[in-house]
């Protein structure tokens, strides 16, 4: 399995939110890979780390989550590689959910994501997103 890292959806996961689903919420699950000092597009200095820079971004898409009515339900430093294998640990996995997924593609086009976004980019090395749904009460794995 190839693993890559990305700051944005390609034109076909991009498609995906437009795409008929689940009806009801999704949770996107994120994987977040710091970069040890933010990198901002215009060239600006910056004594802030990614970390940092993904902190001001963090502060502004909790917002705009809320106002669509979802939230962050969860949020934790990664510590280490339980099972499996792959070349370097994200930082951080967090867990937002969207009552929809118009709901998160409305959130991405608007004009303050277009804003804070900048601090997203400075801060982040790169990222995985998973759009999870509800396993229906199928038990902790989802087994049907």
């Amino acid at each position: 399995m190839e693993v890559q890292n990305s700051l944005m959806p390609n034109q076909e996961q991009m498609a995906g939110f437009t795409e008929p689903g689940a009806d009801g919420p999704i949770y996107m699950l994120n994987l977040l890979k710091f970069r040890p000092k933010a990198e901002y597009a215009d060239g600006r200095p910056s004594d802030l780390t990614g970390r940092e820079a993904y902190g001001l971004y963090a502060q502004g898409v909790t917002q705009l989550i809320a106002e669509l009515g979802g939230s962050i339900v969860f949020s934790a430093q990664i510590e280490r590689l339980a099972i499996g294998e792959v070349e370097d640990l994200w930082d951080v996995a967090a867990i937002a959910m969207y009552p929809s997924r118009s709901a998160m593609l409305k959130m991405m086009q608007s004009d303050e994501m277009r804003r804070i976004g900048e601090h997203r980019h400075a801060g982040l090395a790169g990222q995985l997103n998973i759009e999870c749904r509800d396993a229906g009460g199928l038990g902790p794995l989802g087994s049907r």
